[in-house]
C-alpha cells in the first residue's frame, strides 16, 4: 500500500455553494451569515463546490475562491478540510480572478495530487462553466485569458493570499 502524501499543506475551505446549484451564495465576512447573492443568468449550475479558502485574501480583495471536487456535494457553510491541486486563471469585469481547485483531505482522493490527474472532460466542463456563466447578466463578462495552472503554482498563491490578509490586518491596526 501506497503510503499518502503528508506534505501537502491542508486548509479549510467554506463552501458557499454546491455543485449543480444556479444560486450563487455569499458569506458575510462580519456577521457569518449566508446571504443570497443572486441567481445564475445561464441554464448552468457550478460544476464543483464553491466557497472560499479561510484566511486568505484575494487580489479581488475577497477571500481567495476554491473549487471543492467531491463526489457528493455538501451545503453552504460546511467547512471542509483540503488540499490544492491547481489554480483556475481567470479575468472578469473586475480584473484577475484565481480559482483553486481542491480535493478533501481524504484517502480516496489521494490519486489527484496535481492538475494533470484532473480528467480533461472536468477542466473542460469548468473552463467552460467560467467562460459562460456571467453571459447573460448586464455589465458582467468574462475577459481571454484564462488558463489551467499546477499544484505548486495554487500553493504559491494561497500562500501569497494568506500573506496579503495578515499585512491588511497589520494596516488596519496601525490607522
Amino acid at each position: 500500500m501506497q503510503r499518502r502524501n503528508t506534505m501537502a499543506e491542508t486548509f479549510n475551505v467554506v463552501v458557499e455553494i454546491p455543485r449543480g446549484s444556479k444560486n450563487k451564495y455569499e458569506v458575510d465576512q462580519a456577521s457569518g451569515r449566508v446571504f443570497l447573492d443572486r441567481t445564475l443568468f445561464t441554464a448552468m449550475g457550478y460544476p464543483d463546490d464553491y466557497g472560499y479558502i479561510d484566511g486568505t485574501l484575494g487580489e479581488d480583495g475577497d477571500p481567495l475562491d476554491a473549487l471543492v471536487m467531491l463526489t457528493d456535494s455538501v451545503f453552504p457553510g460546511c467547512v471542509v478540510k483540503c488540499r490544492a491541486v491547481g489554480l483556475y486563471h481567470m479575468v472578469d469585469e473586475e480584473g484577475g480572478d484565481d480559482k483553486v481547485l481542491c480535493v478533501p483531505d481524504d484517502v480516496r482522493y489521494d490519486n489527484i495530487k496535481d492538475i494533470d490527474d484532473v480528467s480533461k472532460f472536468h477542466k473542460a466542463e469548468i473552463k467552460h462553466f467560467f467562460e459562460q456563466y456571467k453571459a447573460l447578466e448586464p455589465g458582467k463578462e468574462v475577459m481571454p485569458g484564462d488558463y489551467f495552472a499546477n499544484a505548486e503554482t495554487a500553493e504559491k498563491e494561497i500562500k501569497e493570499a494568506k500573506e496579503r490578509l495578515a499585512k491588511s490586518q497589520n494596516e488596519d491596526i496601525t490607522l
